[in-house]
C-alpha cells in the first residue's frame, strides 16, 4: 500500500512539475490556426451549415443523436461564423486570451453539436483544446496581452496544463491503435492501400498507390499499429521519445499529403506533438521575436 501511495505521489509530482510556458504558447498559436483552417470551408457557407436555409439532420428521438439544436436564422449563422474567426485569431494572438479562448471553446462546442454530419475528429478535439487554453495562463507570454501590459511573463507554468496535452496524445494514439487492431488491420494486409482510393485521394496518394510495392503497405500498417498501440511507452521513455516525435510528425505529414482535406487534422496533431515533446529551447527560440 505504501509503495502504491509513493508511486502515485511521484506520478503527481511529475505531472505538475513546472514546465516551460513556451510549450503552452505554441499550442495557443498553432492549434487555433489549424482549427480555423479546418472550419474555413464550413464558415464560407455558414448559411447552409448552421441556418434554416440548409439541410438539418432530424434528431431528438434517436439515442445516436439525443441532442437536436434548432437551426439559426441566416444572419445568426453568419454571425457565428464571424465570431469563430475573431475568437480563434484572438486566441492565437493572445488578445484578451481568457475571454477569447472561452468564446472560442463555446462556439466550437456549439458548431460540433449543431451539425453532426460535418463533425470530424478536429471538431471533437477543438473545444477541449480551447477550454484548456482558457483555463491556463496561455496568454501570459508572447502575446498581445503581455505586450499591452508591458510584462515579460513567466518562464515556467504549472505542469498540469502542459501535461494534459502530453497525456492526451498517447491516449489518443493507443485508442486509435486498439480500434484498428479490433477491426481489419490485422486481417487485411492491404487495408491501408484500399484507403487511398476514396474521394480524399490526392496526386501523391495516386502515385504511391500505383508505384509502391504491395508489401510496403502491409509493412506500413504494422509499423503504424505498433506505434499507436505502444504510444504511452514510446512517449514516456526519454530514449524513445525523440523517435516517437519524429515518427508521429512524419506519419501525420504523410496523412496530410495523401488524404486531401485531412491536412488540417494532420497540422493540428503536428502542432500538439511539437508543443508537447519538442525540446523546449527550440520552441523558446522560435518564439523569441514575438511581442512579450
Amino acid at each position: 500500500m505504501r509503495a502504491a501511495v509513493a508511486l502515485a505521489r511521484r506520478a503527481a509530482d511529475a505531472a505538475f512539475r513546472p514546465q516551460p510556458i513556451a510549450r503552452l504558447v505554441t499550442v495557443r498559436i498553432l492549434a487555433p490556426l489549424a482549427i480555423l483552417g479546418f472550419l474555413a470551408s464550413r464558415i464560407h457557407h455558414a448559411d447552409d451549415w448552421l441556418s434554416v436555409a440548409g439541410f438539418r439532420v432530424p434528431g431528438g428521438s434517436d439515442w445516436r443523436q439525443p441532442l437536436a439544436l434548432p437551426a439559426l436564422p441566416v444572419w445568426a449563422a453568419w454571425s457565428v461564423g464571424a465570431a469563430l474567426v475573431v475568437a480563434g485569431l484572438a486566441t492565437a494572438l493572445g488578445a484578451a486570451t481568457r475571454w477569447s479562448s472561452a468564446a472560442f471553446a463555446a462556439l466550437l462546442a456549439y458548431v460540433a453539436l449543431a451539425d453532426r454530419l460535418s463533425a470530424f475528429t478536429v471538431s471533437k478535439l477543438a473545444p477541449v483544446i480551447a477550454l484548456v487554453l482558457c483555463l491556463s495562463p496561455s496568454g501570459a507570454r508572447w502575446s498581445v496581452d503581455a505586450w499591452r501590459h508591458r510584462r515579460a511573463g513567466p518562464e515556467l507554468v504549472s505542469g498540469g496544463c502542459v501535461s494534459f496535452f502530453q497525456v492526451l496524445l498517447p491516449v489518443f494514439y493507443v485508442a486509435s491503435g486498439l480500434a484498428k487492431a479490433s477491426g481489419d488491420w490485422l486481417h487485411h494486409p492491404y487495408l491501408l492501400w484500399t484507403q487511398l482510393h476514396d474521394s480524399y485521394q490526392t496526386e501523391v496518394s495516386w502515385l504511391l498507390a500505383n508505384y509502391l510495392p504491395p508489401w510496403m503497405w502491409t509493412a506500413l500498417q504494422g509499423v503504424v499499429l505498433v506505434f499507436e498501440c505502444g504510444a504511452p511507452l514510446w512517449f514516456a521513455l526519454p530514449w524513445t521519445r525523440p523517435f516517437a516525435l519524429g515518427f508521429g510528425v512524419a506519419m501525420h505529414l504523410m496523412i496530410g499529403v495523401m488524404f486531401g482535406p485531412v491536412i488540417w487534422f494532420s497540422l493540428l496533431m503536428i502542432a500538439l506533438l511539437v508543443a508537447s515533446y519538442a525540446p523546449a529551447r527550440w520552441l523558446a527560440r522560435a518564439l523569441a521575436r514575438a511581442p512579450g
